[in-house]
């Protein structure tokens, strides 16, 4: 459409613009910002530099841009004050796309520059969409701050006089919190219908309790059990925690579907077709979001595809949280550093053929190191004429420590000791034939000065379940032989037990055989959190269901004859129990009691539970229909000293006096409160006789009291009570001391 000109002035007469129409020539050359500035991004917290040092700025500033992406030629425009001649500490620059536009806001924004200047980056359209005039009242208000309400006390449960521990029970559609009061029922906090839709999960330090639901994540904790985070993220499966709960990993099978006609809370268009999203606990906000990568096949002994599967969680975290690291397998490893998730050092740690990696879970206080470092081991198979390999890595430096070689090499598994100290990797060697396997143990004694490897290799059969001791250095192994072709019967295992020798000064020396159980049916084994007793069972079998409980550290009288003086072990069978059906075992925090669990997730024979303690006494069974999850309630870290709990060691007998004083306490009290509720039952009864008789004395009756019976004749009718009277002879409260 052409402008018009009728109505132009001639040349003589006075020329008035205004009457002129314009909007045609407007709407077809307007800039439309959203449409060509998402490539662009507005650096500010920038130093304010002279002209002549402008130029090295910009160069300094571009290290940091093309870290996410690569910033056009003459992409950096930051101007100068006319007046004092140096820059105005911002800029503009423009990206080759808008996506790296979008990863330079998210993985530099609040990045430091040097100690006086942090860069602050943010998307130019943004900018315009949310500081456009008219949106940004150009007039002071001062702001409205919300009066003060004081939060819950998220941990408020470990304050109970009485030491107890709570735990979480899901059945049928129902989800409830309960304290755990020994041989008696729990003791119910909360009980709620339809909590969740999938199951139930404890955050690793006890803070939260977690729902899952079709729309996401939701967290739960305070006394009065109120939701304190939500994560949406639709179709959620799977959510894993970070060891201090800073941080939270979502996953779904399904690549999540955002877009603007479908908004998602707290989700951008980046996490469009992502798989896992990794978030800030404290905000309830998305760090970083990732695909699933592909998992490559393998090929069998006899040469056929085997797809492994997906390893959870797939995304590992460092024992303080400062790192989480994820493994495309065959390839690298990928270190990303808390809480920006930006890439440790920009770039994969290039580990060809690895298969596995697991970081260590605590700090490892490695001898001589006295910077800061976490560990991580790894082991990759044989490549062509290369053996196979098992490394320990540091990090931030991603310094090998030590590598070990490896041959005929079928698989590995990866085992590292709660306290950093150890490290194990069950090798699975076959014969030069293949036909034939055999373990042995590779510890790597993480501690001591150059990484020193030790070798268990008398080991005979196939190991099929390695476990440490936590907070110890002993450890227990179950071993089969070789399962016959078309056995419709598996073959029989062994327990195994193994200590380190005693040496002076009191440090463990090599490990060495203890005692092996032989003919035996487990699979499974439990350690209590605080070592020492350990829980050997049978686990999703229907031909045997019995479970061993052992002490490692029994106190033999001294006129006993022992075989092994000169290891870190007293081996003692304490006792057996049965549970058919059993599906899950788990210890309480404090190693005091242990639950078996048949649960209707896996069959629905005989659901419930067992509790037993320490020892292996039953102290409690229930059968519940539909019962699904019993999950004690994780305790974080004690914040007392090595001394402190040395001293408690060593005046345990003293407290112990005064539990069981509590313990007895307890129970004539509830003797006592059954009596005095009998009492008001018999006083109410007789209050009601009482009432009764003056009743009918008042309606002329003829009452007769005859060796304990009421006899009332009235109109030839009678009718007899009978009376029965309980009497307290005597009452004794004794306190054993």
């Amino acid at each position: 459409m052409a402008p018009s000109y009728e109505n132009l002035p001639l040349e003589d007469e006075e020329f008035d613009e205004s009457q002129i129409d314009f909007t045609d020539i407007e709407e077809q050359y307007q800039v439309r910002l959203d449409e060509g500035l998402d490539a662009f991004v507005v650096i500010d917290g920038l130093p304010k530099v002279p002209d002549d040092s402008k130029a090295k700025l910009v160069k300094f500033v571009l290290r940091k841009l093309n870290s996410v992406g690569k910033v056009k030629e003459d992409g950096v425009f930051m101007p100068l004050n006319d007046e004092t001649g140096q820059t105005e500490g911002f800029a503009f620059v423009e990206y080759n796309a808008p996506n790296e536009a979008i990863a330079a806001v998210k993985q530099l924004n609040g990045t430091p520059l040097d100690r006086r200047h942090t860069m602050a980056v943010n998307k130019l359209t943004d900018i315009d969409r949310y500081g456009r005039e008219g949106r940004i009242d150009e007039e002071y208000h001062e702001p409205h701050i919300e009066p003060f309400h004081e939060k819950e006390h998220l941990r408020s449960w470990l304050g109970d006089p009485e030491g107890r521990d709570q735990i979480a029970m899901y059945r049928g559609e129902k989800v409830g919190v309960f304290w755990n009061n020994k041989e008696d029922t729990p003791e119910p906090v909360v009980d709620r219908d339809n909590w969740t839709e999938a199951f139930i999960q404890w955050s690793p330090q006890g803070t939260y309790l977690t729902s899952m639901h079709a729309q996401g994540v939701q967290l739960w904790g305070g006394n009065a059990w109120s939701r304190q985070k939500r994560f949406a993220h639709p179709g959620v499966n799977l959510v894993d925690f970070s060891p201090y709960e800073n941080y939270l990993t979502t996953w779904s099978h399904r690549p999540l579907q955002v877009d603007e006609n479908h908004p998602v809370p707290s989700l951008s268009l980046e996490e469009d077709g992502k798989n896992y999203i990794i978030w800030d606990i404290a905000t309830g906000k998305p760090i970083r979001s990732f695909a699933t990568l592909d998992v490559p096949t393998s090929t069998d002994a006899e040469g056929n595809p085997v797809k492994k599967k997906m390893q959870w969680p797939t995304f590992k975290w460092s024992s303080d949280d400062k790192y989480v690291a994820r493994m495309t397998q065959g390839q690298s490893i990928s270190v990303y550093e808390l809480p920006r998730m930006n890439l440790l050092d920009k770039s994969s740690i290039k580990v060809e053929g690895v298969m596995d990696f697991e970081w260590a879970p605590a700090t490892p206080k490695r001898e001589s190191i006295r910077t800061y470092e976490q560990l991580f081991c790894y082991w990759t198979p044989e490549l062509g004429s290369n053996p196979a390999k098992v490394g320990l890595m540091s990090i931030p430096s991603k310094e090998i420590v030590r590598t070990r070689n490896l041959f005929n090499v079928s698989d590995a598994k990866l085992h590292w000791q709660s306290d950093a100290a150890y490290v194990c990797v069950k090798v699975d060697r076959h014969s030069k034939s293949k036909k034939s396997l055999a373990t042995n143990l590779e510890i790597f004694r993480v501690r001591e000065k150059g990484v020193p490897v030790e070798v268990v290799d008398s080991i005979k059969d196939t190991v099929i379940n390695f476990a440490w001791e936590p907070k110890g250095n002993r450890f227990v192994l179950i071993t089969t032989g070789e399962i016959p072709a078309g056995a419709a019967v598996p073959p029989k295992t062994a327990i195994s037990f193994f200590a380190p020798e005693k040496l002076k000064g009191g440090a463990p020396g090599n490990f060495r055989h203890v005692r092996t159980v032989d003919k035996v049916n487990k699979n499974a084994i439990y350690w209590s959190p605080k070592g020492r007793f350990v829980c050997v069972a049978t686990i999703g079998s229907q031909d045997s269901m019995n479970l061993d409980f052992w002490d490692l550290s029994f106190d033999k009288a001294k006129e006993d004859k022992d075989e092994t003086k000169d290891l870190m072990a007293n081996l003692q069978h304490m006792d057996q129990a049965d549970h058919y059906g059993v599906t899950d075992i788990e210890w309480d925090p404090t190693g005091r009691y242990v639950v078996t669990v048949a649960s209707s997730f896996r069959h629905t024979m005989e659901n419930g539970y067992h509790l037993y303690d320490f020892k292996g006494t039953l102290l409690r069974e229930e059968h519940i229909d539909r019962f699904k999850q019993f999950l004690w309630r994780p305790r974080p870290p004690t914040l007392l000293s090595k001394e402190e709990q040395a001293e408690i060691r060593k005046n345990l007998r003293n407290y112990s006096k005064v539990f069981d004083e509590q313990d007895l306490a307890k129970k004539n009290t509830a003797n006592r409160e059954i009596i005095e509720a009998r009492k008001r039952l018999l006083e109410e009864w007789l209050a009601w006789r009482e009432s009764q008789i003056e009743m009918l004395k008042e309606m002329g009756a003829e009452i007769e009291l005859n060796g304990g019976k009421v006899q009332q004749e009235e109109d030839g009718d009678v009718e007899e009570v009978e009376e029965i009277v309980e009497e307290i002879i005597e009452e004794t409260e004794e306190v054993v001391g």
